[in-house]
C-alpha cells in the first residue's frame, strides 16, 4: 500500500450532496504524466470510460459514479465539497478519487492543464449542480453506488481499499 496520501471528507453543504462516509483520497505525485500511462494503469485496474480534459469552471458532481481524475500536465487548483469546501492545488502526476456526490470545480488551471478522468467498472457518471428539484433522487443515487473493486492507481494494494470498505 502506498504511504503517501492525503484524505479528506465533505459533508452534505444544503446545495452539494458531498459524502461524509467516503473521503476525497490525493495521491500526489504517483504517476508520471504520460497519457498511455495514466490511461493505461486505470484501465488495468478496472477503471475505464476513459477521457482527458480539464475541470469544469462551475460546482459539479456525479451521483452515480465514483471517479478518478490524473493530472497529465500542468496545474490546476480545484474546490472540492462545493462553495463551503476546500481548494486544492494539484499538479502533473497527481491523482485524485472522487466519491460519488462530491462537488468539484476548476477555480484556476494553467493554460496546459489536462487530465486523464475514468470510473470504476461498471459505472457510469452523470452531471448533476445540486438542483433543488434532485436532490432526493441524487441522495437515492449515492447511496446505492457500489464501491469499486480496485484502487486505481495500486489496484488491490491500493490506500482505497481501506479506507472505503
Amino acid at each position: 500500500m502506498p504511504a503517501n496520501y492525503v484524505t479528506y471528507y465533505f459533508h452534505d453543504d444544503g446545495t452539494i450532496p458531498n459524502n461524509a462516509q467516503l473521503p476525497l483520497v490525493l495521491y500526489p505525485s504517483v504517476l508520471n504524466n504520460e497519457q498511455d500511462s495514466m490511461d493505461n494503469r486505470f484501465l488495468k485496474e478496472g477503471w475505464g470510460d476513459t477521457w482527458i480534459g480539464g475541470v469544469f469552471d462551475y460546482h459539479h458532481f456525479h451521483s452515480t459514479a465514483h471517479e478518478v481524475l490524473g493530472v497529465l500536465s500542468g496545474a490546476a487548483t480545484i474546490q472540492f465539497g462545493g462553495k463551503k469546501g476546500e481548494s486544492l492545488h494539484v499538479n502533473t502526476g497527481d491523482v485524485v478519487i472522487i466519491p460519488a456526490g462530491v462537488g468539484h470545480k476548476c477555480l484556476d488551471a494553467t493554460k496546459d492543464f489536462r487530465v486523464v478522468g475514468a470510473y470504476p467498472e461498471g459505472q457510469k457518471n452523470d452531471l448533476r449542480v445540486g438542483k433543488a428539484s434532485e436532490r432526493s433522487k441524487v441522495l437515492n443515487n449515492i447511496g446505492h453506488v457500489s464501491l469499486p473493486k480496485t484502487d486505481p492507481v495500486f489496484g488491490k494494494q491500493g490506500a482505497l481499499l481501506t479506507l472505503w470498505h
